[in-house]
């Protein structure tokens, strides 16, 4: 393997003379973890770790300061990170569980470790690769390539145990790799509890689920197999949970919402904002369904309502994981409306009925989004007629300019002023009302807007 056919030319440069400082030292600088990994998947990866042996912490770091701007990250076992680079160089570190959580853990840092001794204290094989890139050498203790090759994703010793936090880190690695998890694993995974985990740390490895996840439904199946989908009350109610098969022969709301994922995963943008949110909506947007979920007369089963029901049960899965009170709200609004647009369509509302909605939801393309992943989600049924009204939302959302942007009130407190009124109470409902006639299509630009006022303050006799 070349892995520096895989690294940016600076990210290259730098590892090499790091490489090579060390090595007049009298260490051994490899490269290794994910960006190990990266490469040998082709990727390109955006940053780099170095675990150096044979030089203590204090030598390493008058090394590095020798060519580089250097931070120290953990100086007491042995951290530093290059400036301006993505770069970490550490020693190889010795860790002993102490405590709770993913921070419960003493961290020494020892020079004089093994390469397999220093890779026995990572997560899963595929990481415990490391790489020489001045003798294009690669290391592997644990046959993390041929786990790779094979697509399997393994443990590399029952420490993992030790640290709660890489179960959900196995549910996102194995979507983004499309890997199948190790029996082993995730009879492992089933004996490991959260231990209270920080809020930020599970978020962050269902950002990564949901913003980089290739075949999202193998992460939360894996979720289910290792039984911490207990964990996710609001997500295992999905399961179980009955679908009419005239419009979902996928089979229940669980089957259904991993097939949304997916379809999901398949028509990211790559904004990273965007994703997150919108991916949020796919994931959330039937958890209403287990509650208002029966059968009526006629045998059929229907969810009324789910949409509605949905939003404080998604509301309390969201901040389970996060406090992002802006990311919290935008998400739940896709649940709220996921089922207006075909609504709108089968009545072929006003363009004031598709204002309103676009200033409830904010961006309208979110939304489309949402329902477009919806409607993928019940295979091998074929929606070719939803989508068509799908199509019409779109063209509306484009015609009246909504698509990435609520309306703006075209009438401001200012117009109010330049008419001669004092800033006081009533501005607030004045505003309220001109907006309101605005969304209703009244007036849609500011000459017909100043018209509007003129008669509104007439009529309601204000001056």
């Amino acid at each position: 393997m070349s892995a520096f056919l895989h690294l940016s030319s600076e990210l290259q440069e730098s590892c090499k003379t790091i490489a090579e400082e060390v090595n007049k030292a009298g260490g051994r600088a490899v490269l290794v973890g994910g960006c190990v990994r990266d490469a040998l998947l082709g990727l390109t990866p955006k940053d780099a770790d170095i675990e150096v042996f044979g030089v203590n912490s204090d030598k390493l770091e008058e090394i590095l300061r020798q060519k580089f701007k250097i931070i120290p990250i953990g100086k007491a076992f042995g951290v530093l990170k290059i400036k301006h680079l993505e770069i970490d160089v550490s020693i190889p570190r010795r860790e002993s569980k102490i405590g709770l959580g993913h921070k419960g853990f003493k961290i020494e840092g020892d020079p004089k470790l093994s390469f397999a001794e220093a890779a026995s204290r990572r997560d899963f094989t595929i990481n415990a690769i490391s790489w020489d890139p001045l003798t294009n050498e690669t290391i592997d203790p644990f046959n993390g390539r041929e786990d790779l090759q094979k697509k399997v994703l393994r443990h590399v010793s029952n420490k993992f145990e030790e640290d709660p936090l890489r179960v959900l880190r196995a549910m996102q690695i194995a979507a983004r790799f499309e890997l199948k998890v190790d029996p082993k694993t995730i009879s492992l995974c089933q004996r490991i509890e959260p231990e209270n985990l920080p809020k930020e740390r599970i978020f962050g490895e269902w950002k990564k689920l949901i913003t980089k996840g290739t075949v999202i439904s193998t992460g939360l199946n894996f979720l289910k197999d290792c039984r911490w989908i207990q964990y996710y009350p609001e997500l295992e109610s999905l399961i179980g949970c009955e679908q009419d098969p005239q419009w979902h022969p996928e089979g229940d709301a669980w089957v259904h919402t991993l097939h949304c994922m997916d379809a999901f995963a398949h028509e990211r943008i790559n904004d990273e904002k965007e994703d997150l949110v919108v991916g949020l909506g796919v994931l959330c947007h039937d958890m209403g369904k287990p509650l208002t979920t029966f059968r009526d007369e006629d045998g059929h089963i229907r969810s009324p309502g789910h949409d509605i029901a949905g939003v404080p049960i998604a509301e309390k899965f969201l901040r389970g994981m996060t406090e992002e009170k802006t990311l919290i709200e935008s998400v739940l609004v896709l649940v709220e409306t996921h089922m207006r647009p075909a609504e709108l369509y089968k009545t072929q509302s006003s363009n004031s009925a598709i204002r309103r909605l676009a200033n409830k939801v904010g961006r309208v393309d979110r939304l489309i989004r949402v329902v477009s992943a919806d409607m993928q989600g019940c295979p091998p049924k074929d929606n070719s007629a939803f989508f068509e009204g799908l199509k019409w939302f779109e063209k509306q959302g484009e015609l009246l300019k909504i698509m990435d942007n609520a309306p703006k009130p075209i009438l401001l407190g200012r117009h109010l002023i330049a008419m001669g009124l004092s800033p006081g109470s009533q501005f607030k409902k004045i505003l309220t009302d001109c907006f309101e006639a605005q969304l209703d299509g009244q007036f849609g630009n500011l000459e017909e807007g100043l018209k509007y006022l003129k008669d509104y303050l007439k009529n309601h006799n204000i001056s």
